[in-house]
């Protein structure tokens, strides 16, 4: 018996890892991805032709990078329709519009023009069949210092020179953002509890808690739609 079949996770789910920058999204959704052999729905870092750019000047580029970002994932998220699920996400596509876009309008780094029309084509997005919505976001949380820690581990220069209240606006943006999501069911999970780097068999209790989440969100489906 496999791991997914062990845990009771279907294999056509859709699993959204989420949170702040530098909590480790990259490292679960491989990890999840290997345990349950689904494919997974990766964040363009490295091709990404404004992150540099963005970093230097926020009200320069904020707005095309956003965008970038936005078409990236609708092809992800159409990629996935089309495979019929299996799909591990590092980031979901609500994070951009409920985060990134609206913390940059809120700063005067976005324009109102900017934004509503950035708004306009999510929501028009959203509106498709191609859109399939998750069973489960995984939301990854730990405290402040923890992240700023790991944001400098991983060493990319853009990053550690940016400035600290731009991490704490975020830290506090994603913790209010997760409180009120209500797409799809959350388990959130703190990156003090485990340690895939280095710990064998760590995603276990991970795998565990999925299935749990996932047949919960499934029967509940059922429910109401035999209403």
């Amino acid at each position: 018996m496999n791991l997914r079949e062990k845990y009771q996770i279907p294999n056509d789910s859709i699993i959204t890892v989420a949170g702040t920058v530098g909590v480790g999204k990259s490292t679960m959704t491989d990890a999840l991805a290997n345990a349950l052999q689904f494919k997974t729905s990766l964040e363009k870092v490295d091709k990404n032709p404004y992150l540099e750019k963005f970093y230097a000047d926020f009200e320069r580029w904020s707005f095309h990078l956003q965008i970038y970002f936005l078409a990236e994932r609708f092809k992800e998220q159409k990629k996935i329709f089309e495979y019929g699920g299996g799909f591990i996400q590092d980031r979901s596509i609500y994070e951009d519009t409920g985060i990134f876009a609206r913390m940059h309008y809120d700063n005067g780094t976005m324009s109102k023009t900017d934004y509503e029309t950035y708004k306009n084509l999510f929501d028009a997005m959203v509106m498709t069949p191609y859109f399939p919505h998750p069973d489960l976001l995984i939301y990854l949380e730990g405290t402040f210092d923890e992240i700023v820690e790991r944001i400098h581990e991983r060493g990319r220069e853009m990053e550690k020179n940016t400035p600290i209240s731009y991490w704490e606006e975020m830290y506090t943006r994603y913790e209010n953002w997760v409180n009120n999501f209500n797409a799809c069911p959350i388990l959130r999970i703190n990156i003090s509890d485990y340690d895939l780097m280095k710990k064998e068999g760590s995603i276990e209790p991970v795998l565990e808690k999925v299935g749990h989440f996932i047949q919960q969100s499934r029967r509940w489906k059922s429910r109401e739609m035999m209403k």
